[in-house]
């Protein structure tokens, strides 16, 4: 909200204020969700907050160390928001799957999505405890370039597949998908947002294409 502060060294100045509020059945909702993706993957599991700070990062570290008990074959790790962001760069197969608040979530997955040379490559899911969810490209929708044939599909592609894995228990349908886009990749198509010399410019159509001619 917005207001004129009332005392301090800046009173009588407009100043700003949010808060930020979890609740524990709303951390432990995420947490349960958090914890079965990493049963279904490398079975590790990076908690992110910035607990030596936030009051609600606090509530949030003590919350996953609780649902942590009710998953032995999960190793849970803690880092400071500040330090994932530097691991993301530094050394990012050491993560695998990362749990965190809304704010820090929406500056990591950008970040992450980087990693692969475009936001247009990275898939996305909403999911709630019931494994129903919205599957879409972590960027949504792109009206500057609508019409023009030189979208990434990629990314929707891959939020097909995370459907299949995660709300419709398909994995080796996934799978499937998953190998097609590497198979294409690995010859060399591109479209304009991921291209470089030696490779091979396509449209979006033709992408898609040779993604549905890679499917084995």
């Amino acid at each position: 909200g917005r207001r004129i502060s009332p005392d301090g060294l800046f009173a009588g100045s407009e100043e700003g204020f949010d808060t930020m509020r979890y609740s524990k059945p709303e951390v432990e909702r995420i947490a349960h969700v958090a914890f079965k993706a990493a049963q279904g993957r490398g079975k590790h599991l990076t908690s992110v907050d910035k607990a030596n700070v936030l009051e609600t990062s606090q509530l949030w570290r003590d919350t996953m160390n609780r649902v942590a008990k009710e998953y032995p074959d999960v190793t849970l790790e803690h880092m400071y928001v500040d330090n994932a962001a530097m691991q993301l760069v530094r050394a990012p197969k050491k993560l695998d799957v990362l749990v965190t608040g809304n704010l820090f979530g929406d500056i990591l997955s950008d970040e992450a999505a980087m990693l692969t040379g475009s936001i247009g490559m990275l898939a996305s899911a909403a999911l709630n405890e019931k494994k129903q969810g919205l599957f879409e490209p972590s960027h949504g929708s792109a009206p500057d370039i609508a019409g023009q044939n030189i979208a990434n599909p990629l990314a929707q592609i891959l939020s097909a597949a995370m459907m299949l894995r995660y709300s419709l228990d398909m994995p080796e349908a996934a799978d499937k998908i998953e190998n097609a886009v590497k198979r294409v990749l690995a010859k060399g198509y591109r479209t304009g947002d991921i291209w470089s010399e030696g490779c091979k410019k396509v449209t979006c159509s033709e992408m898609g294409d040779a993604v549905v001619a890679a499917l084995q």
